[in-house]
């Protein structure tokens, strides 16, 4: 496997891990999130859907950002097996980021610049691992 793929996954693990530890932190501790981007962080970070029974939302990203960094860690060294625990781990983040967009979107009418960029980190780790077998099969097809 190109070793380029891991080491990119590893990166936006790490972005991922660093963002939702943030958005932990502060919800634990009720400190106001700065955005600058765009309004509504408060308004999506203090909804009913922010957390599951009482555990902020964004620790169980943090745990999922954590498995994937360290699958990816392994992947890197040569484990095959992690990496396509990788794929279906970053599939399901992928889709539960989707459910949070439609949810910021649509029912709380508000975004959150911190979770739009889980979101993107999400997206991108997925991206990722596709891209590695995309590429891995069109690099097996050639003569």
């Amino acid at each position: 496997m190109n070793r380029v793929f891991p080491i990119a996954a590893i990166v936006f693990a790490l972005i991922g891990l660093g963002d939702s530890i943030y958005l932990t932190v502060n919800h634990l501790t009720a400190t106001p999130v700065p955005c600058s981007l765009v309004s509504g962080c408060e308004t999506v970070l203090t909804s009913e859907y922010a957390e599951i029974a009482g555990v902020p939302l964004a620790a169980f990203g943090a745990l999922g950002y954590f498995a994937a960094f360290s699958l990816a860690v392994l992947a890197l060294y040569g484990s095959t097996t992690s990496w396509k625990l990788f794929g279906a781990l970053t599939a399901a983040m992928a889709l539960v980021s989707l459910g949070l967009l439609y949810l910021q979107a649509f029912v709380i009418g508000a975004f959150c610049q911190f979770c739009l960029l889980s979101a993107a980190t999400s997206f991108s780790l997925f991206i990722a691992f596709l891209l590695s077998k995309f590429l891995r099969k069109k690099a097996d097809l050639k003569p």
